[in-house]
């Protein structure tokens, strides 16, 4: 059999033998003239010669179209022809199955259709795979690992065997429970045990408020701080635990409790009788982290990705500062910005090297990941305000929410402003704020009018394009307004 698809392809023609198909050599694969021709068609002899002797032909079929594998394979099976020809009942075991397997694929639609979706998912569990990671995962051993008293610290003079076992102040641990990492977790999470959930709820208090009710979130013990409000976290502890350990349910109501959504102003009796804000007599401010200081300009300017996962990626950075620290054969030596929406992805995306972390996190006191942290440092420096001003990624997203500002239908100064406010403050600025935000912008325009080259070069920070329809001195003098809002304590504050 030959069959051939249309495509003006030496490889589009296909011979069979028997049914089965055979190799072929493509001296060359593309066909420059059309398959019509008016040679008569011929079985057994070429157009002027001598027919070949010896041969003759049983049957001739010609087909209007490709017949496919099986198809040609099946014209070909002369087993299966005797098969067909037998009567059912004298058909043996193997003739059977053979014949099975020929009318599946050959004649049953339902199983076609059957194939052909799972073909598909197939098709798409291997796009699956090929988009996830390989996660490694641990097991016990088979023989569980010893340890034992050693004299006076020495590891090769070996003393009693130590059986797995917890501290005889806490719960007990049960006998039912393997002692193993499988039994301590279940242990750990026990109704009878106290620790657990007032350690994790302590610490997304400490997240929420600033400052946990334990002050020591590390420390529990006789040598930490006593809880401010015993009463409370045994109560979020119990809560916590009883709904099922649900993490979404337990900031919601500390969110929503009265005690978070107080007023942070201050008062002279306040600052007097707690000073310190333990009472929880106002709500919580305090300086915002550093992943959260970046993203936060990023959201309320409108340009951070809103894409979940994915590898590690590099933005903005200043030039030199892996150099400095790499070896020449690092894989690490150079660092090569990344471009797009990667430049734009949350920080916790941030691709982290070790010895030289990003510097805009570094200054807004990001632990360095050598060590696990429970409460992160919190200071105020100039070189913060000098990075919030100047930094690449603040300077472009102010220039965002400024050409933002600009495209929108809002009429005057004050509108453009105020919707600007409502982003950054969720609140509208106040007559007297309105009349600063006015002197300054009035200053930095007259500024940029005459200063057209500072003003391209300020608002071509960053990758984002710029909107070309907008007058660069005016786009510059409301990017620079921006960038100061952006600056405010009330912005940088929680």
């Amino acid at each position: 059999a030959v069959t051939y698809d249309g495509g003006r392809k030496a490889e589009g023609f296909k011979i069979y033998l028997n049914g089965l198909l055979q190799k072929t050599n493509n001296v060359n694969n593309s066909l420059t003239k059309t398959t019509r021709t008016k040679v008569p068609f011929k079985i057994g002899q070429r157009d002027t010669e001598t027919p070949i002797s010896g041969v003759t032909i049983a049957d001739v079929r010609i087909y209007d179209r490709q017949l496919s594998e099986l198809e040609v394979s099946t014209l070909g099976n002369t087993a299966l022809y005797a098969t067909l020809a037998k009567p059912p009942a004298e058909r043996s075991a193997d003739e059977l199955s053979s014949l099975y397997g020929w009318w599946l694929p050959a004649r049953d639609e339902r199983y076609q259709e059957i194939q052909a979706q799972l073909g598909e998912l197939s098709q798409e569990e291997r796009e699956i795979k090929q988009r996830g990671t390989v996660a490694h995962v641990m097991q016990e051993k088979k023989e569980p690992a010893k340890a034992f008293v050693l004299n006076r610290g020495e590891y090769d003079q070996r003393l009693d065997e130590v059986e797995p076992g917890t501290p005889e102040m806490l719960p007990p641990f049960p006998q039912d429970l393997p002692r193993n990492r499988l039994g301590l977790a279940q242990w750990l999470l026990g109704p009878e045990q106290p620790l657990t959930a007032r350690v994790v709820v302590n610490r997304f208090w400490q997240e929420v408020f600033g400052r946990g009710m334990v002050e020591t979130a590390g420390d529990f013990g006789v040598s930490g701080q006593l809880p401010s409000h015993p009463e409370l976290l045994d109560w979020l502890a119990v809560e916590f635990r009883e709904s099922g350990w649900d993490v979404k349910k337990l900031f919601k109501l500390m969110v929503m409790s009265a005690a978070y959504q107080q007023s942070a102003a201050s008062t002279a009796e306040k600052l007097e009788r707690d000073p310190e804000n333990r009472l929880l007599s106002r709500g919580p401010r305090y300086r915002m982290d550093a992943e959260m200081v970046r993203d936060y300009a990023l959201a309320a300017c409108g340009v951070l990705s809103p894409k979940i996962g994915g590898p590690s990626v590099k933005p903005y950075q200043p030039e030199g500062v892996w150099e400095a620290v790499a070896m020449r054969e690092s894989n690490t030596h150079t660092y090569q910005q990344d471009k797009g929406e990667s430049l734009y992805r949350r920080s916790m995306y941030t691709f982290w090297k070790r010895s030289a972390p990003p510097a805009s996190m570094d200054l807004f006191n990001a632990p360095s990941r050598e060590t696990c942290v429970m409460a992160r440092e919190r200071t105020n420096t100039p070189l913060q305000a000098l990075v919030t001003l100047n930094d690449p990624q603040f300077v472009e997203a102010a220039r965002r929410l400024a050409q933002s500002a600009l495209n929108q239908n809002a009429e005057g100064f004050e509108e453009r402003l105020q919707e600007i406010n409502s982003r950054l403050l969720s609140r509208k600025l106040t007559e007297v704020e309105v009349k600063i935000a006015q002197s300054i912008f009035d200053k930095l325009l007259d500024f940029y009018s005459t200063h057209t080259d500072q003003a391209e070069k300020l608002v071509h920070v960053g990758e984002s394009p710029v909107d070309e329809e907008l007058s660069v001195a005016e786009l510059a003098a409301w990017t620079m307004t921006v960038n100061q809002l952006l600056n405010l304590d009330e912005t940088l504050n929680k």
